[in-house]
């Protein structure tokens, strides 16, 4: 944690208002290398629940994805664990607010269309299908957006990190306004109101544990949600109401979007 605020420091200082870095400085920015191990992730295991410990049912971590090495591979896994428990976090959050009737209380296009008109159709699930096309292939493109410039070598850079497969560390996610994109972004992907840079280093590592229990019990949340919509039995949600949702879960065009191939892919039945 001390070497990621120097990090931060050294990042700074890389874009104050000075004479510009030789290549050498540039590289003096970046953070070196620390590719865990499974002994690493045995040590993160008992910090994150001490009852269960260590535990790894699958070879995934015995693997060595695309001919990488086992610890690349381990980076992969953490990085996907992490994003994955992001996202569910917020998909949780989100389907409980739509499933309760909660939207904007303004127009989502041009043409008139409420975020209301959106919320009638049903379950959070069916207010996806009653999008128009075009509001899912802008959604579609701005994560899609997220996912490069976190996944960019050059934005990693620019922020003093390397990619989660060479070393650089699982979860995080580069500066916008440190890359170099042409206007000013208000407001960061990651820490957008800048708390963390006020934590101390033990509240960092206490708030990441946190994090990664709160994304797994998320990703075990949202599913069960998922399950009940569809008419599945769900321990500890037989008494909580969900509205019915018919369609597809997989499939993320309807045949309202009326798109080549989508009819067809419909029919498939994924079971979700």
């Amino acid at each position: 944690q001390n070497r990621m605020l120097s990090l931060l420091t050294a990042s700074s200082l890389g874009f104050a208002p000075i004479a510009p870095l030789p290549a050498s400085g540039v590289h003096a920015r970046l953070s070196q290398p620390v590719m865990e191990t499974e002994e690493d992730l045995k040590v993160l295991a008992s910090k994150l629940n001490p009852a269960v410990g260590y535990w790894n049912p699958t070879p995934l971590v015995d693997m060595e994805f695309w001919g990488q090495s086992q610890e690349a591979t381990i980076g992969f896994l953490r990085q996907a664990e992490i994003k994955h428990g992001r996202v569910a976090m917020a998909a949780f959050v989100g389907f409980c607010l739509q499933a309760n009737g909660f939207h904007w209380p303004w127009a989502c296009t041009l043409e008139g269309l409420s975020f209301g008109d959106i919320s009638a159709a049903g379950g959070p699930a069916a207010q996806w299908d009653a999008l128009p096309t075009n509001a899912k292939f802008q959604i579609l493109g701005f994560v899609g957006f997220l996912e490069w410039w976190g996944e960019n070598s050059y934005a990693l850079a620019q922020s003093g990190e390397k990619h989660y497969m060479r070393g650089g560390k699982p979860g995080f996610y580069p500066s916008f306004n440190k890359g170099n994109i042409p206007h000013p972004v208000p407001l960061e992907l990651f820490d957008p109101f800048g708390l963390q840079s006020k934590m101390t280093p033990e509240q960092k590592e206490k708030s990441l544990l946190a994090e990664i229990n709160n994304g797994r019990l998320a990703m075990i949340g949202v599913m069960g949600l998922i399950c009940v919509s569809k008419g599945l039995i769900v321990p500890g949600l037989d008494g909580v109401k969900i509205e019915a949702y018919t369609g597809q879960y997989m499939a993320p065009f309807a045949a309202s979007d009326n798109l080549p191939f989508i009819a067809d892919m419909l029919k498939v039945n994924l079971g979700l």
